[in-house]
């Protein structure tokens, strides 16, 4: 017993290690990724050139020679557009965080190296954890969330893997990974311990990891949701007649991300997708009350702020298919759902006294 004892806490002890070391690298590839963002920066030449071409107000003739008639003819120069439609993409998409320079995108390539590496020490930490309790790691906030780092960063590698334009999305995630990481070995953390009886069940396996996999995905939803607020606004700006530009930091930045129509689609998408496995979240816990206290919905806290974000998330995606709420209002939606999914994780389970407050902190 005692042997078994001390090889758990030897386990536990290299999850630790793995878990450290693994935010070690990513900060690396943090420090990479705003190396790319920063030596990235479109050339004097580069920004000369869009600047010619992405000028609302360059719609004056152009007079071009025609050498073998040795004659001239004046063309109207086509409108240029600097906002995209509804539903649409007229505006290109940028040129990413690299800025379509060389030097970006091997600041870029090594960024992507590092959080895969960080990323396999990550999920090593986490798997090392499991073997240390002997059952799922998740069943604590320390445990939940670098499980749901670890998730969110493989939903990013797989899209990358599948030659998604998504390495926007890099620099943002690396730092919120850092965020949860630090939070959970700082303030979160919880030695290894087993569960309390009513947690003793194959629905830890099913309803958990669901809402770990909905909320990292939902991350990424809420990431360009806020991109694309910012980006629209910048190509209301280029398309404002009185001539008011954005500053040339933003100009620097929002340039490179995608169009707003775009970042517009990744989020309804991507929410859209995970929607489905959110309701079953939800379903698959009341099953487990069912089983574990004998009612299927007892209004606790917890159960509670899941239908709110649920609920949120319903008005999100019925405000895209109705035509006056497109756009910047159910973008809006679409962060208010994403704050609710925080509160229900951190400030329920803190804040808040119920049924599910034996998750620890």
């Amino acid at each position: 017993m005692n042997i078994a004892a001390a090889a758990n806490e030897t386990l536990a002890h290299n999850s630790n290690l793995l878990v450290y070391s693994a935010m070690a690298v990513y900060t690396l590839a943090f420090l990479a990724h705003m190396a790319e963002w920063v030596f990235g920066s479109r050339s004097k030449v580069g920004r000369t050139s869009a600047a010619l071409t992405g000028d609302a107000k360059a719609a004056a003739p152009v007079t071009v020679r025609v050498a073998s008639k040795g004659g001239t003819a004046v063309l109207e120069r086509p409108k240029v557009v600097t906002r995209s439609a509804p539903g649409s993409r007229d505006v290109p998409d940028g040129p990413g965080a690299a800025g379509g320079t060389e030097k970006g995108d091997l600041y870029g390539r090594i960024a992507i190296s590092l959080t895969v590496l960080a990323w396999a020490l990550h999920v090593a930490g986490v798997a090392t954890r499991a073997l240390s309790v002997q059952r799922a790691p998740w069943g604590n906030m320390y445990e939940f969330s670098t499980t749901f780092a670890a998730v969110a960063v493989s939903a990013y590698l797989i899209l990358l893997a599948f030659k998604k334009n998504v390495r926007w999305i890099g620099l943002p995630l690396v730092t919120t990974v850092l965020l949860t990481l630090g939070l959970a070995v700082s303030v979160l953390y919880t030695a290894s311990d087993q569960l309390v009886p009513a947690l003793h069940s194959y629905w830890l396996w099913i309803h958990v990891s669901c809402a770990i996999i909905s909320g990292a995905v939902l991350y990424l939803g809420a990431v360009a949701t806020l991109l694309f607020l910012f980006r629209d606004r910048y190509e209301a700006k280029l398309a404002d007649p009185s001539g008011k530009q954005p500053g040339a930091f933003a100009t620097s930045v929002l340039e490179r991300l995608p169009a707003a129509a775009s970042l517009d689609k990744f989020a309804y998408r991507v929410n859209a997708t995970v929607f489905p496995l959110w309701t079953f979240t939800i379903i698959a816990g009341a099953i487990w009350a069912g089983a574990a206290w004998g009612r299927y919905w007892g209004w606790d806290p917890k159960e509670v702020w899941s239908f709110i974000t649920w609920v949120a998330y319903a008005c999100y995606l019925h405000a895209r298919a109705t035509a006056g709420w497109k756009g910047r209002k159910a973008a809006w939606l679409g962060l208010i759902a994403f704050c609710c999914y925080l509160f229900n994780y951190y400030g329920v389970n803190i804040f808040v006294t119920g049924l599910h407050s034996y998750a620890g902190v």
